[in-house]
């Protein structure tokens, strides 16, 4: 990881899949100039998805959610660099690949401070022909190792003691070789022990249900059987 300082900005980057200048990688103007801007998606804010001179990304600006979001958009209380959420999405990242865990790699992070707080933007990997659990259980059911596979992933994320605050079936994705990644590591963190770990499930379940009822998914408890047997079992 090499790290840039400069003004009131510190920028975390890896100069062998980020081979564009870290100092422009994160205003999309940019990109659009070179024509490398090749869509976006609607969330909080935008998503911008680029081609780098390596691998295809995505450019995302912290945003708060919720009532309070509304009043204060996109700034956080300032205390440490590497307190930033950019900083600890990004070090998170690197940790549960190290560990083996499908997830996107991170290309760059940036923290901008503005007295006693700071803005905040990360640029990692975008999954190529990947789609979400809801998009695909909408159209028909999965078979029954496509959910021992997402335990298993979810199993390994666990080892790594790290608890993904926001477990649900729009961050587990599937893609090429029916390969599974789980994404959206913002306000995750590393923890000891093993209490928490059931929260992170319940929450799954809970994701499953309420697509049940909102999009009118295929899937059934038994499914979450074998997705938990598959989690079990994860080395």
């Amino acid at each position: 990881m090499k790290t840039l300082q400069f003004d009131n900005q510190t920028i975390w980057y890896d100069d062998i899949l980020l081979k564009d200048d870290p100092k422009q990688a994160f205003d999309a103007e940019f990109w659009r100039q070179q024509d490398s801007l090749i869509g976006s998606a609607q969330g909080r804010g935008t998503t911008w998805f680029v081609q780098t001179q390596t691998i295809q990304a995505a450019l995302r600006h912290y945003r708060r959610g919720g009532l309070f979001g509304k009043l204060i958009a996109d700034t956080y209380w300032f205390s440490d660099w590497e307190k930033t959420r950019s900083y600890q999405e990004y070090d998170l990242l690197n940790t549960l690949i190290k560990a083996g865990v499908n997830v996107p790699r991170p290309l760059a992070a940036r923290a901008i401070r503005n007295g006693l707080t700071y803005k905040a933007d990360l640029l990692s990997e975008k999954i190529l022909n990947a789609r979400d659990l809801v998009s695909i259980l909408i159209d028909g059911p999965l078979p029954e190792e496509i959910y021992r596979k997402i335990g298993q992933e979810i199993g390994k994320m666990h080892h790594a003691q790290v608890n993904h605050t926001d477990l649900n079936i729009h961050n587990i994705l599937i893609g090429d070789n029916d390969k599974v990644w789980i994404i959206d590591f913002d306000k995750c963190y590393q923890q000891s022990g093993d209490a928490w770990k059931q929260s992170n499930l319940d929450r799954l379940k809970r994701s499953f249900e309420k697509e049940v009822v909102r999009h009118q998914i295929y899937w059934h408890d038994a499914e979450l059987k074998v997705l938990l047997e598959g989690y079990k079992h994860a080395t």
